[in-house]
């Protein structure tokens, strides 16, 4: 097992920390760098994708887990897969989708672990109809604090505490996840503008249980009676049927594109107010105002930003902050006063995607719940920004929202009891499976997990 002394920080590429990072090959290693992990505890990591500080651990130990990264077992017939916690998303598309299998959930990357995916408890354009990431978890092997490898499965008290846990009830080791049968690796794709926020909304609420993918570019920097119009894309897996041709003799073939790098050095400001503005309005002007069954490529329509690497250093040296909240349904006018808020004060976000979450799945510290969700990109250097997030919570809290911990570098612990109701439950497990703190991160120091 190799082991090294690095800086690192979350995908926003803010407050980094140094930590001893060991890289387990094998279980039995994995269990001795936990055993040995020392006073400030040890955090699993995957590829590094947690916009915050979840898999930092300051003066601690990371257990960089990407060399397990062997799929044990393949059952081509029910979509059935055991592989170990370090394989990615990327991967598994690689050696399923040519047998016909789709991940069941797949965020906005797919560049990221099966270990991470579970520990945060990914969602994604399917929430509404599939839930989120560990609804589609048959079982996990999760090494706990002493030393011992537990097979895990749905509908226990650690289940629901892994999933979305954020690695601090134990480390991850390998998963049997379900996947879903898909006919070809091309996406019909629905788009269409909206003229404002309300637009939208009714339009989610009057259609959205048709598809099984949906999201909505919003622009954030419109105001007036624009405020909150948006591209909503919506869309399933395309059938052998509608493909031409040219593309039924490989229906389910996988090559997704890749552009250039992003420079190692962009100029902070870049993306400042006027620039967005300028991107918002082209990307709005340019898309359709109704087009139905565009045929798109899984990587198109899923993981855009994917072809682009390290696309994340376009915010600059400062980095980016990654804001995501959900409120419920009926609480559809604080999602407008937010909105309105952030309009108002010219936030330039040129990544901002409104969804309509359905019911969330049992995790503890899960995120997802049924309403609204925005997720939104902003640079951290931005005057004043960390006021501002602060009132958002602020009226988030007050709506009976929260905030997604998997992307959060911010939020301040008196806040998150508000939030997550089994925070308590959460805790108390903790303390009985690790009463040493084997398993910490700056997250976790930073909210009193």
């Amino acid at each position: 097992m190799s082991a090294d002394t690095v800086s690192l920080t979350g995908w926003g590429r803010t407050a980094p920390t140094t930590a001893l990072r060991f890289r387990p090959r094998t279980y039995e290693e994995a269990a001795v760098a936990v055993r040995g992990c020392g006073p400030r505890g040890s955090i699993a990591r995957g590829l590094g994708r947690a916009y915050g500080d979840a898999a930092q651990n300051a003066g601690g130990s990371v257990l960089d887990m990407t060399a397990l990264n062997r799929i044990s077992t393949i059952d081509a017939a029910a979509g059935l897969v055991v592989c170990d916690a370090g394989v990615s998303l990327h991967r598994l598309l690689e050696v399923l989708l040519p047998l016909g299998w789709f991940v069941p959930v797949t965020p906005g990357t797919r560049y990221v672990t099966v270990g991470g995916a579970i520990g945060a408890d990914i969602h994604g354009r399917n929430q509404h109809v599939s839930g989120s990431f560990s609804r589609h978890v048959r079982a996990m092997e999760v090494l706990t604090a002493d030393g011992t490898i537990r097979t895990v499965r749905p509908g226990t008290d650690l289940f629901d505490a892994t999933a979305g846990g954020l690695g601090l009830t134990g480390v991850i080791l390998s998963a049997t996840l379900q996947f879903q049968p898909v006919a070809t690796s091309l996406m019909s794709v629905d788009t269409e503008r909206t003229v404002d926020l309300d637009d939208l909304m009714a339009r989610l609420t009057a259609s959205d249980h048709r598809y099984r993918y949906s999201a909505a570019w919003i622009d954030l920097l419109a105001r007036g009676r624009a405020t909150g119009r948006s591209v909503l894309t919506r869309g399933e897996h395309a059938p052998l049927h509608v493909l031409p041709a040219r593309d039924r003799r490989t229906p389910l073939m996988f090559r997704p594109g890749r552009l250039p790098a992003a420079p190692a050095f962009v100029p902070d400001g870049l993306l400042g107010r006027t620039s967005v503005a300028l991107f918002n309005e082209l990307w709005y002007r340019r898309a359709p105002r109704f087009r139905t069954g565009e045929l798109q490529k899984l990587s198109t329509y899923f993981h855009l930003l994917d072809a682009v690497p390290h696309w994340n250093r376009v915010y600059g040296r400062g980095g980016s902050v990654r804001y995501q909240f959900v409120v419920g349904h009926g609480q559809e006018e604080a999602l407008r006063r937010i909105v309105r808020r952030i309009s108002q004060r010219r936030c330039p976000s040129f990544l901002a995607v409104l969804k309509r979450f359905g019911d969330g799945d049992p995790g503890w510290l899960s995120f997802p719940m049924p309403g609204w969700t925005l997720a939104l990109d902003l640079p951290a250097a931005l005057p004043g920004l960390a006021r501002f997030l602060d009132g958002l919570d602020e009226e988030v809290a007050a709506a009976g929202g929260r905030v997604c911990l998997a992307k959060d570098s911010r939020l301040r612990p008196e806040t998150l009891a508000a939030m997550y109701p089994r925070l308590p439950e959460f805790r108390a497990l903790r303390a009985e499976l690790d009463p040493n703190g084997a398993f910490r991160s700056d997250l976790s120091r930073r909210l009193s997990l």
